[in-house]
């Protein structure tokens, strides 16, 4: 089947350099992710106008912002200057402005049940963003509104489903109750109705512009991995790496695991074979499954493979997420100078490709590889080079650290620990070393409204037992709840050694009073009794994922604050030393601000003045899906670094750079490896379960593993052992002589650079999410 590209989509072919394409769907490159919010923008522009009475189906979530924020401008704008200047430049030239109150419109999915009415459900998000936001008409779109879903006998979804829970197995099974009775007639309604909107969509004949993301197992819309490909409108349930990205709009895998979902089907995107199918990406995190999808044969394991059936379907990606691709590996290795950075990457990836240590490596294996075969000047003593390489960063990583000042950071909390705990725990046993740790944002998104509740519910019943005497103090609730904050601290530390459960609750529930009186104003324990009582209706009321008002958000920030204290302080690092710089563009919004210098750059600027800091660590993640958190800190990190260094002498600084659950090095972008043994294994896992009490039951996991952060960021550090153990053998562990490395059974991977390498890495970064307009 012969591609034709569009207009758009040649001249941004021309830009990025008319690449070779090998994959079973092609692709589109763009360098950046507002860049790739452009193109998408300027090809549903392009749609329109030749087609104005069309059918069109767009995504939600934080993929689409740039999308969103280039068709706003370019719709306000496009006889003007700016708009001109960007609709010649990529080839959409018409004078005639579309107008978008023509088109049909199909929402793509939703949770279900769900009130239209909060914030994150999806036909919120459409209502706002695509009905009001581009102007479409209401009467012409075809929505998912659950209140509108016609249940037996009339009744509302919070009558027929109370606990939001709907049970499948009602279609299989007789009902054995009452409600299961109401609740079988309902779901054989939802049936129904799930058919007659998917008879409608082929009565326009079908999805004319889709649109739409990917999600780590491959799902479109909510067509999860295993999908059928010929797969309708439905009320189904997903899979768990679904439920995981889910959980931050629901407020928790607790509730995303049990929540089904409508979806337009496989087939309902494929049905119009002249229809237009785009998936966009942008992010390392997407690499895998990116390239799963268009290397693959068609297959319901790969949902996206359902889409090969359309000449008109694209994948448009930031090279990022395109950079597991074959044509995009092939580039890396046969562009530009080779290094032995090059050397490093064929000779391991070429162990793990062939399953052959490096050691039983020869000549052949060598240039049989399409990569290995390019190292210049290859000969027998190739792969010793690489060993010896890969050995002097594991050398550096075991050695001990005297007379430095670490300022460590993290956007989150808990980032530090997941990204670098292990060397953390060998720098302090130095007692020449000072240590301060530094977590950037308030966290308060990580935090549940059930996790508070639970723990008001303590507070409550310890002030009714006279139990938390500090209020009994007759300056309390003017200024003593500032005083004796690190005795909450070692209270809350000593009752782990007595392994004291009621004496934990009591100790995090002086630090809940003393955070209560600081953010509402308290003055006196009956207004005390009456906040707590304010603030658990408030929760109690309020639904799952909801916006806390700020207040709570901020109670939410110190419950994730004292976690962070009680970490390092099982180190002896005093309350003082734990910094929580609560930058303000983290607001919990689905599109977020950037951030500001006096807001955001200011206060870590001050930081480095008085700690004057000899290392300085931070998440040093690739582009991600957007300008996300862990790029924003990072950015303001650098700038606090530039301006620092406009003061004083910076040129001996070293800057750590980490990643942690999130993403991960190659062994050759590092220059330092980190043994871990069993005992830092143990260390990590037993603090992270005591002190982060809001993350243990994993309410926001990550997708790769159902479990604690602890236990994730574990099988990586195993799995990167096993990586180098190809390489060096496992007896070069095993056997060693130097006891650190003996005691090996895992390893982490960071790149230490100074300050001038970390900004122009800063500035790479940053021109990848360049282009806002």
């Amino acid at each position: 089947m012969e591609t034709v590209f569009s207009p758009v989509e040649k001249a941004f072919l021309k830009e990025a350099g008319n690449y070779e394409m090998t994959t079973r769907l092609p692709y589109i490159l763009v360098e950046n992710f507002p860049k790739l919010g452009l193109m998408t923008s300027l090809r549903f522009l392009e749609w329109v106008l030749e087609n104005p009475e069309g059918v069109i189906s767009l995504p939600t979530g934080k993929t689409p912002e740039f999308f969103i924020k280039h068709t706003e401008f370019l719709l306000e704008n496009w006889n003007r200057k700016r708009g001109e200047e960007i609709r010649k430049a990529y080839g959409l030239e018409s004078a005639k402005k579309p107008d978008l109150c023509g088109l049909r419109f199909v929402q793509i999915d939703e949770f279900y049940p769900i009130s239209p009415d909060q914030h994150n459900s999806f036909y919120n998000y459409v209502d706002n963003y695509y009905i009001k936001g581009f102007g479409l008409d209401r009467k012409r779109s075809l929505l998912i509104n659950s209140d509108e879903i016609s249940l037996t006998k009339g009744k509302h979804f919070s009558e027929v489903f109370p606990d939001s829970q709907v049970d499948l197995s009602l279609i299989y099974r007789d009902p054995k109750t009452d409600l299961e009775k109401c609740q079988q007639a309902s779901i054989l309604k939802i049936n129904d109705w799930c058919h007659d909107y998917e008879e409608k969509i082929r009565e326009m004949g079908g999805i004319g512009f889709f649109l739409g993301g990917i999600g780590p197992d491959g799902h479109i819309a909510f067509n999860v991995r295993g999908s059928e490909h010929h797969s309708s409108t439905r009320l189904t349930p997903t899979n768990f790496e679904t439920q995981a990205v889910a959980a931050g709009d629901l407020g928790g895998i607790e509730v995303s695991r049990s929540r089904l979902v409508i979806t337009i089907g496989l087939e309902s995107i494929t049905y119009n074979p002249e229809g237009v199918a785009i998936i966009f990406a942008a992010g390392e995190a997407k690499a895998d499954i990116v390239k799963a999808s268009l290397e693959s044969d068609i297959s319901s394991v790969y949902p996206a493979t359902a889409l090969q059936k359309l000449r008109n379907a694209r994948f448009y990606l930031t090279t990022g997420a395109a950079n597991k691709l074959h044509d995009s590996i092939d580039r890396y290795y046969r562009t530009g100078t080779w290094t032995h950075e090059k050397t490093e990457r064929a000779i391991i990836d070429l162990c793990q490709k062939i399953d052959k240590y490096g050691d039983h490596l020869v000549m052949d294996d060598l240039k049989s590889d399409p990569y290995c075969s390019m190292i210049p000047g290859m000969n027998e003593d190739t792969v010793q080079s690489v060993k010896d390489s890969i050995q002097a960063k594991i050398v550096k990583g075991i050695e001990k650290e005297k007379n430095q000042v670490f300022y460590h950071t993290g956007p989150h909390h808990d980032d530090i620990m997941l990204g670098i705990m292990p060397p953390i725990n060998r720098q302090l046993r130095d007692a020449s070393n000072e240590f301060y740790f530094s977590v950037l944002t308030s966290g308060f998104t990580a935090v549940t409204n059930i996790f508070i509740v639970s723990l008001l519910t303590d507070v409550k019943r310890f002030l009714n037992t006279s139990e938390i005497q500090m209020t009994k103090y007759p300056d309390f609730f003017e200024d003593g709840y500032k005083r004796k904050w690190d005795k909450d601290v070692s209270h809350y530390l000593d009752n782990i050694a007595a392994q004291n459960d009621n004496e934990l609750r009591r100790g995090i529930s002086h630090r809940i009073v003393r955070a209560i009186v600081d953010i509402w104003k308290v003055k006196s324990l009956e207004k005390l009794h009456f906040t707590i009582d304010e603030i658990l209706s408030i929760l109690r009321k309020s639904y799952d994922g909801s916006q806390n008002p700020p207040k709570i958000q901020k109670l939410k920030g110190m419950v994730r604050e004292f976690e962070e204290e009680l970490i390092w302080a099982h180190y002896g690092v005093p309350v003082k030393n734990v910094h929580h710089l609560r930058l303000g563009f983290y607001k919990g919004d689905i599109f977020t601000e950037q951030p500001d210098r006096s807001r955001d750059v200011i206060p870590i600027l001050e930081a480095f003045r008085k700690v004057k800091p000899t290392v300085i660590s931070l998440a040093f993640d690739p582009e991600g899906s957007g300008p996300d958190t862990h790029y924003k800190v990072l950015q303001a990190i650098a700038e606090a670094v530039r301006e620092w260094g406009k003061e004083t002498d910076t040129s001996k600084l070293r800057i750590i750079g980490y990643r942690n659950v999130w993403f991960r090095f190659h062994p050759s972008d590092v220059n330092v490896i980190v043994p871990v043994s069993l005992n830092s294994l143990s260390i990590m896992d037993q603090s992270f379960t005591n002190c982060y009490i809001s993350q243990v039951n994993a309410s926001f996991p990550s997708y790769e593993y159902d479990g604690k952060f602890s236990l994730l960021a574990q099988r990586i550090w195993v799995e990167q052992l096993e990586q180098l153990q190809l390489l060096l053998g496992k007896d070069y562990f095993y056997n060693n002589e130097n006891l650190l490395l003996k005691a090996t059974h895992g390893l982490l991977y960071y790149k230490e650079m100074m300050v001038e390498e970390f900004i122009q890495h800063a500035r790479e970064l940053e021109k990848a999410l360049e282009g806002e307009l």
